[in-house]
């Protein structure tokens, strides 16, 4: 492959060395003691019903991909409107996010009886358990991803090659496996989330709330849905959302490489392949930071997360470093620009995870303070969390804005004459920021994943009747899980927003192989016509009409705008009608099956899972085809000018709404927890009543909507980008 550089070659090797460590820590696991036959048992019938819900929601969402690939062949070899490799590329895609999603549940339900196991010996050792099977997640993500990238790199090289265009083809084909990913990660998010909260939701109310019984006790029928819950949402359905975040953030930017140095063909290759080498060098610093987490017995909250920081730190210092040094080697043009680009992303990062703990976590004031809203019943608790959620954006959206003007300013070298070749270097920026951002996912996934293990150790440890201070180590690590979980979600909804940015310039890329591909040409503001493959995004900008003067621009923006409420609106109400069914089938057990309270009685668990499955698996298929069909339909009767606005709209809506949702729902689950400690009245008491409803509205907001929000940006740009040439058809 002599049109390859040869240090491309360090990406497939580095994906390799990420799955062959994911492996390690698998095996690591394996070989841990799963403990008494009880904890045995319990494990088992979480596990299984993981794994046959991902059965059932793999094959819905077959059909879907089946139908989709169809179409996509159709538009590539019936009217050439699409380029003939991209049905294979989508379904690679879907394939590939699929695959992280599964080996990263299949560990997960492995590993939540080993964790509460090695919490009866040491809480170091709980932690160490928990964090490494999480580490799986994160390295199976980062492995496939940069895998499935170096693969398709090869074959597209393979065929075309010769002029500077060829990788302009090779980045903007690239790019709609990332549909693939997308559409695969909503099921995912959207479908685990509505099954983990509608259990989540009918084993708090009846059980903690009427029944007055503890969290995860076994005479409740929900709590084993609860548990398969967790692992079918926030890591099947996390680990497809960041798997969807991680290429598509390096498939932008080299897309956005490979346009702004078109000039020069070396150059041009040297800024396609930076942000895959920045991504490779972040698995070996990854793993450098799995292993630096550890902590010591009696750590206080405070301590477990300064153990985890020190790994997560660790990496993003080292990071920034290495970029520098990457982008120094591969002499790019203004590389000390672009590596400042990289730093933002990464300083962005690091601040909005840090803005997200003070809001989620019990130790600092805002968590406090709703907890202590509690006094006064339910309805404050409420109303003190949203106030809580919608101040808790202010910090992350200010921290975007910043890092997307100091991206583009430092890539074009603070060039503020907004010229054609200054906007596409300051968009590079901007797509190599949320390279930086993601580039050390393998051990910031792990931090997210470990929050269900740890969830799942603790729901263990208490219907195994483990004793008093086990359940003290298992609850302290449920603890720090419920906030790298919130910290997780701020940091995929904070590289959605960068991501989608760099999509978004994309889009006119796309837009401009489509027009070639018709023939279509350009006339530019003197009156003189230019082929499309020859024009610059401002020409693109004048010629479509993309300014706020424009009413399909406008109206793009409120339909956007519009969409990210919509869907919200859609899954909360899929989630409602779950949970009252599930609510409905607690109380009907309780009332019917004798002796379940006193605990001589068996619940029916199967039912209660059989539930959630068949709501989750109804109540996902509508809102995930809306996030494909708007974009469709807003281009096809707009144009490409609605399409820019549908894509603003979303992006800014729907990342602020996100943001406040997940924050709320951190806060509310927390606040619980702070009051679980012993604060305000503990356990049982009308306090604990109240931020127990608390906890329930946030459920929704902080494991269904919110995260499926980020997402839903992204979809919308990848569903643009693939039906460009249907825009173009069209409008």
């Amino acid at each position: 492959m002599e049109y390859i550089p040869s240090v491309f070659w360090l990406i497939p090797i580095a994906s390799i060395c990420a799955l062959v460590m994911a492996w390690f820590f698998f095996r690591n696991m394996m070989t841990e003691e799963e403990g008494t036959p009880r904890m045995a048992e319990i494990a088992l019938y979480v596990r299984k019903g993981a794994m046959a819900y991902l059965k059932q929601q793999y094959k819905v969402v077959g059909i879907v991909f089946v139908i989709l690939a169809i179409v996509f062949a159709i538009m590539a070899y019936g009217f050439n409107a699409q380029n003939p490799w991209v049905p294979f590329a989508f379904l690679t895609g879907g394939l590939f996010s699929g695959l992280a999603g599964f080996f990263g549940m299949k560990t997960a339900t492995y590993a939540s009886a080993r964790t509460a196991n090695a919490a009866r010996q040491s809480l170091d050792r709980g932690l160490k358990v928990a964090f490494r099977s999480g580490a799986v997640m994160g390295l199976v993500v980062v492995g496939l991803g940069l895998l499935d990238i170096a693969l398709w790199f090869i074959v597209l090289t393979y065929f075309y090659h010769g002029d500077n265009t060829a990788l302009i083809t090779i980045t903007t084909t690239m790019l709609t496996f990332g549909m693939g990913a997308s559409t695969q990660a909503l099921f995912a998010r959207v479908g685990g989330g509505i099954y983990t909260k509608a259990a989540d939701v009918g084993a708090d109310l009846v059980g903690k709330v009427e029944a007055n019984i503890p969290e995860d006790d076994p005479r409740n029928p929900a709590t084993i849905a609860d548990n398969v819950g967790d692992n079918v949402g926030d890591v099947a359905g996390m680990g497809a959302d960041l798997y969807e975040s991680y290429c598509g953030s390096i498939l932008s930017t080299a897309a956005l490489g490979a346009t702004a140095f078109l000039s020069s063909g070396e150059m041009q290759m040297k800024a396609v392949i930076a942000p895959m080498l920045i991504a490779a060098i972040g698995v070996f610093l990854s793993l450098l930071g799995i292993f630096l987490v550890r902590t010591k017995e009696g750590a206080s909250m405070k301590d477990l997360l300064r153990s985890l920081g020190l790994g997560t730190n660790t990496a993003a210092v080292l990071i920034a470093f290495a970029s520098f040094g990457v982008l120094y080697w591969l002499q790019i043009d203004n590389w000390l620009g672009i590596s400042f680009s990289v730093l933002s992303g990464l300083a962005a990062g690091v601040i909005i995870g840090q803005a997200t703990e003070y809001y989620t976590s019990q130790s600092y004031k805002p968590t406090q303070d709703i907890s202590e809203a509690s006094s006064t019943g339910a309805a404050t608790v409420i109303i003190k969390g949203i106030g809580t959620g919608m101040i808790s954006t202010c910090i992350p959206v200010i921290t975007i804005s910043v890092a997307i003007m100091m991206s583009f300013l430092c890539a074009n070298g603070f060039d503020m004459s907004m010229s054609a070749q200054s906007i596409q270097i300051g968009l590079y920026g901007i797509g190599i920021a949320a390279v930086g951002m993601l580039s050390t996912l393998g051990i910031t996934l792990a931090t997210d994943a470990y929050g269900p293990i740890a969830d799942n150790a603790g729901g263990n440890a208490e219907m195994s009747e483990l004793g008093e201070g086990v359940r003290q180590r298992t609850d302290a690590l449920d603890a720090l899980g419920n906030t790298t979980a919130a910290t997780g979600k701020g940091f995929a909804i904070g590289s959605a927003a960068l991501t989608a940015l760099a999509l978004l310039a994309s889009y006119i890329e796309e837009i401009k192989i489509a027009m070639h591909r018709v023939g279509d040409t350009m006339t530019d503001l003197t009156g003189k016509t230019i082929d499309a493959t020859q024009a610059t995004i401002p020409d693109f900008m004048n010629y479509f009409q993309v300014n706020l003067m424009n009413p399909k621009v406008l109206v793009g923006a409120f339909v956007g705008a519009m969409a990210a409420f919509l869907f919200c609106g859609l899954t909360m109400g899929a989630v409602g009608r779950a949970a009252g069914k599930m609510v409905a089938e607690v109380r009907r057990q309780f009332r019917e099956i004798k002796g379940i309270l006193e605990g001589t009685g068996t619940p029916d668990y199967g039912r209660c899972v059989e539930i959630s499955t068949l709501s989750a698996q109804q109540e996902m298929i509508f809102p995930s085809l809306l996030a494909i069909i708007i974009p469709i339909l807003v281009g096809c009767v707009l144009g490409v000018a609605g399409v820019m606005g549908l894509l603003v709209g979303g992006l800014s809506a729907g990342f602020t709404l996100a943001v406040f949702m997940a924050n709320a729902g951190g806060a509310w689950d927390n606040a619980k927890k702070y009051v679980e400690e012993g604060n305000f009245g503990g356990k049982g008491s009308e306090c604990h009543k109240a931020t127990v409803v608390g906890d329930t509205v946030g459920d929704p907001f902080k494991d269904t909507s919110g995260p499926s929000l980020n997402i839903l940006i992204k979809l919308m740009s990848m569903v643009s980008i693939v039906m460009a040439g249907l825009t173009i058809a069209f409008a």
